[in-house]
C-alpha cells in the first residue's frame, strides 16, 4: 500500500475511533474527544468538522459539544428490517415486561463481548435501568452465560481462553456454571457486574437452530431473589422461544 493508501486508512480508523466514543456517552467537548482518543487537538478538530459537514455529528453552538447527527439515524434505519431481532423481538419483550414486571433485554455476542440491542425498562419506581448499545464483558452475567454455553463447541472453547479476562477470573469454575446452564437451559446471576442487581437469560435459537441472542430479565436483587427467578424461567424460556421461531 502506497504512503498516500497508509494515510488514509489512519484517517478512517481515526474517525470511526471519534464515532465509537458515542457509544458510552451523548455529548463530548472537542478537547475530551482528543484526549479519548489520544489524538492531537488540531487533528480532532479537522475530523469533526469533516463528520459535522457529512452530517455524522452535529454541534451544539451554545455549548460547543458534539452529539451523533441524523447521518447516523438513517444509516441505522436501514438496519430495522424483517430480519433484526431487535424489532422482531420487541412486543414479545413487551409482553415479558407486562407479565414479570421487570426490565427486560435482547443481548447479541460480538466478538468477545455482549451488546445489548433492545430493551424495554420495568415501569416499577425501583427498577434496573438498561440502555440500549451498552457493550458489556462476557466472563460475568447471565447472559453472558448464555451466550458462551450454546455456542459450538469450537467457539465455545476459543472465548473461553480469551487472554483479556482478568487473571484471577476463575475458569474452571465458569465451565462449571456454563455446563449446569446447558443442563437447564437457562442462567443466573447475583451481583456478578453490577451490586444488587440480578438476572435470569435464555437462548433465543432461530428457526434452524442457531443460537441468535440471549433474553434477560434484571431487577433489583432484593426483589429478584434466587427462588423468584426460578419461579420466572417458564416465562422466559417460553418468551425465548417465540422469539427464535420468528427468525429465520
Amino acid at each position: 500500500m502506497s504512503e498516500d493508501g497508509k494515510s488514509t486508512v489512519r484517517a478512517v480508523e481515526r474517525a470511526l475511533d471519534i464515532l465509537l466514543c458515542f457509544t458510552s456517552r451523548k455529548e463530548w467537548a472537542m478537547t475530551e474527544l482528543a484526549e479519548r482518543v489520544g489524538l492531537h487537538k488540531s487533528t480532532v478538530h479537522r475530523m469533526l468538522a469533516t463528520l459535522e459537514d457529512r452530517g455524522f455529528v452535529a454541534r451544539d453552538p451554545a455549548s460547543d459539544r458534539y452529539r451523533l447527527g441524523l447521518r447516523i439515524w438513517e444509516l441505522s434505519a436501514n438496519m430495522s428490517g424483517a430480519d433484526d431481532p431487535a424489532v422482531i423481538g420487541l412486543p414479545e419483550m413487551e409482553r415479558l415486561r407486562d407479565q414479570l414486571g421487570e426490565t427486560i433485554s435482547l443481548y447479541l455476542r460480538d466478538a468477545n463481548e455482549r451488546i445489548r440491542i433492545q430493551a424495554v425498562q420495568s415501569d416499577q419506581a425501583i427498577r434496573r435501568v438498561a440502555p440500549v448499545g451498552a457493550r458489556l464483558p462476557l466472563y460475568v452475567g447471565a447472559s453472558s452465560k448464555v451466550l458462551i454455553a450454546f455456542e459450538v463447541p469450537a467457539k465455545c472453547e476459543e472465548l473461553l481462553q480469551d487472554p483479556s479476562w482478568p487473571a484471577s477470573f476463575d475458569r474452571r469454575q465458569y465451565r462449571e456454571q456454563l455446563e449446569e446452564c446447558r443442563r437447564l437451559g437457562y442462567a443466573t446471576s447475583v451481583e456478578e457486574r453490577e451490586q444488587g442487581a440480578a438476572a435470569v437469560a435464555a437462548p433465543v435459537f432461530s428457526r434452524t437452530g442457531k443460537l441468535v441472542a440471549a433474553l434477560s430479565v434484571s431487577g433489583p436483587a432484593n426483589r429478584l431473589t434466587p427462588e423468584k427467578m426460578r419461579e420466572q424461567v417458564p416465562a422466559v424460556m417460553d418468551a425465548a422461544r417465540r422469539l427464535g421461531a420468528m427468525l429465520k
